[in-house]
């Protein structure tokens, strides 16, 4: 009965203190079976596709044009895909389609899943930084993601398929759109964000493990790349649907 309700019914603005974005290619025929028929993977050399963990830790989240101080802060965990879709005008959007995603309080679950189709469910969120090393991990999940954060020349990820960090960073997100299909229905959900100053920093991640990842039985998978960026406003606008054409 309030199923609208999760379309995205108005715009959302949070700000991004941190969004730590690592990003992975497998052979694309193991990401095609987890997109809609809507959408078409976003390759690379029509080789490899791309899925990413992104972290982020939100400070001020509300719907857009609320005051700061009704804002919420939490941390977010979101695994995409990066996708591509052409619009009923013709153009080819691209953005990510929305795996999964995790929280770690209960609220923004709730939040979450009543206004968006992104899965919320929640998590424990560990973060240390000692010593030049930054460590989120999660027990309940199962992940843990090690950064070096002391070194000033990061090498691209051993056996990443880019030549360079320039290449690497086309596949950093957040692309442009974000996208939902309802298969009943033949309709696309797409979610515009907006923002400024968007300057990834590329890291070295020392080691890392998503179980999730697993659970989707790919095989094969090897990080491209790892950026970070800090500081940053943002905002989502209200979804906009239209209904997908072959």
């Amino acid at each position: 009965m309030l199923s609208f309700l999760k379309n995205h019914p108005f715009a959302v603005e949070a700000y991004f203190e941190s969004s730590l974005v690592l990003t992975f290619a497998l052979p694309k025929e193991q990401l095609q079976p987890l997109i809609p028929e809507s959408l078409q993977l976003d390759t690379y050399k029509d080789q490899f596709a791309f899925l990413a963990v992104a972290m982020v830790q939100t400070e001020g989240l509300r719907p857009r044009g609320f005051p700061k101080f009704m804002g919420n802060s939490f941390f977010l965990i979101g695994y995409r895909v990066f996708v591509r879709y052409r619009n009923n005008k013709g153009k080819n959007l691209r953005g990510l389609y929305i795996l999964k995603s995790e929280t770690d309080k209960k609220k923004m679950e709730w939040m979450g899943n009543l206004f968006t189709h992104y899965n919320y469910t929640t998590t424990d969120i560990h973060h240390t930084e000692q010593n030049g090393r930054s460590e989120i991990s999660s027990n309940q999940s199962d992940f843990k993601v090690v950064l070096d954060t002391t070194s000033n020349e990061v090498p691209l990820p051993f056996n990443s398929p880019f030549t360079d960090w320039k290449e690497a960073r086309r596949f950093a997100g957040p692309l442009p759109f974000t996208f939902s299909y309802n298969p009943a229905t033949k309709e696309v959900l797409i979610i515009e964000g907006v923002r400024e100053n968007w300057v990834p920093t590329q890291v070295k991640v020392n080691d890392y493990r998503f179980s999730f990842l697993s659970s989707l039985g790919l095989k094969d998978a090897f990080l491209a790349n790892a950026f970070i960026i800090r500081n940053i406003p943002y905002y989502w606008k209200k979804g906009r649907k239209e209904v997908w054409k072959k």
